[in-house]
Formats: C-alpha cells, structure tokens, sequence
C-alpha cells in the first residue's frame, strides 16, 4: 500500500484525450470535485499560483464553507489561473500517483481545457496568441516595426494592443528578429578537435523562442558545444506544441509531435542527441508527448534521446571533461530554476552548469516567477503574476549577484520586472545562462538590458 509523504517517484499515466470521456462534462465535473474535496483538506499548495487561493476562497465563503455548496460553474475561475508549471505535482502534492488518491491537478486543468477546446470556447485572442510560428514568421519579416508597436514606452499602440489583444500595457515583450536562428545556422561554428569531447554530435532543436526571439542563445550554445569539440545541427520543424498544449488543443499538439519527433528519428539513428534549448520544450518532447501519444516509437525514441541544453553541458563535463578557456564571471551570478527545468526531475543543472565557471559565485532561486507563459501578460493576470513572482524577485535582488538568469527567457524577463518594482538598483539579466557560459569562454558578448 502507497503512503502519503513516501519516496516513490510521481508518476503520470497516458492522457486518454480521444477517448469521448475525457471531454465529456458530467464526468470532468466529478473529477474536479474529487481532486478539489482532497486538495480543500491538504491545503499545501496555498502559496504556488494563485489556483489555490481562487479555490480556497470559493470553498471558505460558500454558505456550507465546503466543496458541496460551490457551484461549478465557479471551478473555470480556478482552471484559468492554472498555468502549468506542475510544481503541485513534482513538489508539493502527497497525492500524486502512485499514491491511491490518483491525483494530478495539472493534467486536470489541461482535461478541462481540452473540452472548453472540444466546444469551441477557447478565446480568439488566446487562440491567436498561441500560433508562436506563425507570429514569428509574420512579425520577423517587419522586426523593427514590430518591436517599436510593442515596446512597453509606447503606450499609444500599447494600448491599442491591450484592446484588441488583452495584453497588459506594462508587461514586457520578447522582441522579434528578421534573421531567425535558422537563417543563422548555415554559419557554423568550428569544432575544436583538441577538445576532450571531440567526435560528439547533436542537433539543437531551435524552439520558436530561440529561433524567432532570441537568436543569441541558440548561437551561444552552438558556440559552446563546437568550442567542447560537439558537431550541431539545426533543425526546427514546428513548435513543441506548449502554446497549444496551455489551451488544451491536444489535436494541434499530437500533431506536431508527430511531425517533430519523425524527423529527429533520423538524426537520432545517425547518432545525435537532441538538444532544446527552452526548458518548457524539452519538458514536452521528454515527458508530454510521449504521455500523449503512448504508442507512437518514434515520439519514444525522442523521449529518450533529449536533452536540455544545461543537462547535455553538465553531462559532457563529467563524462568527457569541458575543453579550457572558461574564465570567471565578476560579480557571480543568480539563477532561477525555472519551473519547467524542475519539473524535468533532473537537479539543478542550470546551476551545475554555471558552477562550471571557476571563482564564480552561483546563488539559486527556487520560486516561481509567475510568468506562465501567455499567461502573465495578459491584462486579467499581469498584477497578479507579479504578485505571486514577488518572492522569487526579492531573492534574486537579496544576492546582490552582478547577473540574474533564468533557464526560461520569459520568465527571466518578467523576474527582472518584478525587480524593477522592488528596487532601482536592478542587476543585468541575460536571457539564458549558455550566454553567461559563452561570455565565460570569450565566445560571445551578452547583449542584455540593464536597469
């Protein structure tokens, strides 16, 4: 028998999203209720995102002041705020599976989401916002315009943003670029052959944030690898799908999967690991897609041959050993552990990574930022993602390091506005620590804002 508090490991089982039942209703309102009842008499959760709190008060100012007299149609409220970051689950719950109770609140609200999907509910400006590759084509081809019209100083277009989009005014955006990583990838660096890890090779899956938003990481990490004697590939299919999967089309998500995952098989028999370079994306190419689509060997073979880009530099410094050059970062450096990195279940190897710096000192974050995504920056949830990313900005300024980074660019951008709130005195921040360990190595320069 399972006991609450033991060291087995969570686990997930399959997503049966085409079986009729996982849409219907009737039996997703009865699971709520069975989840929220369990989660109403735990209660540890309270200060992840704000899921709880909405939850927590539904049920303390009902007229029973339990789950029996909430009405479901108040349960959306506590599903909206939901934003994946599956902390819940890796950290906090003591009733995930295998535990009898069977409890897995993220994949709930995705269950939820998916039959809001199903019924056509899904909002057009979520809907839109969510088409990453489509948005970057159409935005890279006019950069410069693009990234005036968003720039948050521009406050007449931001607010013509705010009504027609539902962005808040005030919340920082990614900016775009005209030359994408891939236009970039047919520069390919040198591969050091004195290196220890020589005769390595990977192919970088780019991800739409890399490829569309910040090529300089993608640059940075080929530059890295060539230095530590890894041959890259570039390649980039389609998005992983995390847009879709926080809207809950399941639909567009096995779709790309299929389509990611069947040209990968080809690299990965050639025998190249694959290596993303966003943690919400190796997140779905190791643990989601395969959850989604069970059966399908190709999306399993993925699985296994995927790495994030700190865990793949961690690994080749202790199989291999990292080639020299690595100088110390003045001022050291403070990282936060982004939530889709900790739910990979893979230790802190942005850190680890960072660690690899000598006389650099590394401090860690381990909270929230309270991004999620599209999520916080919408004009509904902007406040309140500031609110809940509070503590983890706080820590970052208390560690008085000359750089914050975070593992999620998004994350680290809004980390850096909740900073900007706290104190004058803001640190840089750089979009991912592979540009900190490319500066390191005299590689590449970090171009990154400064308060």
């Amino acid at each position: 028998m399972s006991k609450e508090g033991g060291l087995g490991a969570p686990t997930r089982h399959p997503i049966p999203w085409t079986d009729p039942d996982f849409v219907d209703a009737g039996k997703i309102d009865d699971e709520l209720r069975r989840v929220f009842d369990i989660c109403h008499g735990c209660r540890r959760c309270f200060n992840l995102c704000d899921s709880f709190p909405r939850l927590f008060d539904l049920i303390d100012d009902s007229p029973s002041g339990e789950l029996d007299t909430v009405p479901s149609s108040a349960f959306k409220a506590v599903v909206d705020a939901c934003t994946f970051c599956d902390m819940c689950f890796m950290t906090k719950c003591p009733y995930v599976p295998p535990h009898e109770f069977d409890l897995d609140f993220p994949h709930l609200m995705l269950r939820y989401r998916a039959a809001e999907q199903a019924r056509g509910e899904t909002g057009l400006r979520e809907t839109q916002l969510a088409k990453t590759d489509r948005n970057g084509k159409l935005a890279g081809k006019f950069a410069p315009l693009a990234n005036w019209a968003t720039a948050r100083g521009n406050l007449g277009m931001r607010n013509v943003l705010s009504d027609l989009a539902g962005i808040h005014r005030e919340a920082e955006l990614p900016q775009y670029h005209a030359r994408t990583f891939m236009d970039r990838a047919a520069e390919s660096p040198a591969v050091n052959p004195g290196a220890p890890a020589h005769g390595r090779k990977a192919v970088i899956y780019a991800t739409c944030f890399a490829n569309y938003n910040e090529p300089a990481m993608g640059t940075a990490a080929r530059a890295v690898l060539a230095h530590n004697g890894v041959a890259t590939e570039v390649v980039y299919p389609s998005c992983c799908g995390m847009p879709q999967w926080e809207q809950g089309n399941l639909e567009q998500v096995a779709t790309n999967a299929r389509k990611v995952a069947g040209e990968m098989a080809g690299w990965i028999e050639q025998g190249h690991a694959i290596i993303a370079l966003v943690p919400s994306c190796a997140l779905m190419l190791k643990f989601e897609w395969p959850l989604l689509l069970p059966d399908d060997e190709n999306v399993r073979l993925l699985a296994e041959n995927t790495y994030d880009i700190t865990e793949y530099v961690v690994a080749l410094a202790k199989e291999d050993g990292l080639a020299a050059g690595l100088e110390p970062l003045a001022g050291g450096v403070t990282l936060h552990l982004a939530c889709h990195a900790r739910a990979q279940n893979m230790g802190a190897k942005g850190a680890e990574m960072l660690r690899l710096m000598p006389d650099t000192e590394v401090a860690v974050v381990e909270r929230c930022s309270g991004h999620g995504g599209a999520w916080g920056i919408m004009k509904d949830n902007f406040d309140v993602a500031l609110k809940v990313g509070k503590p983890a900005a706080r820590q970052a300024l208390k560690a008085e390091s000359a750089w914050v980074v975070s593992e999620c660019p998004l994350a680290g951008t809004h980390l850096r506005q909740g900073m900007e709130g706290l104190s004058e005195d803001v640190p840089r921040t750089a979009a991912h620590p592979i540009l900190l360990l490319a500066q390191a190595y005299g590689l590449q320069q970090v171009e990154a804002p400064s308060s």
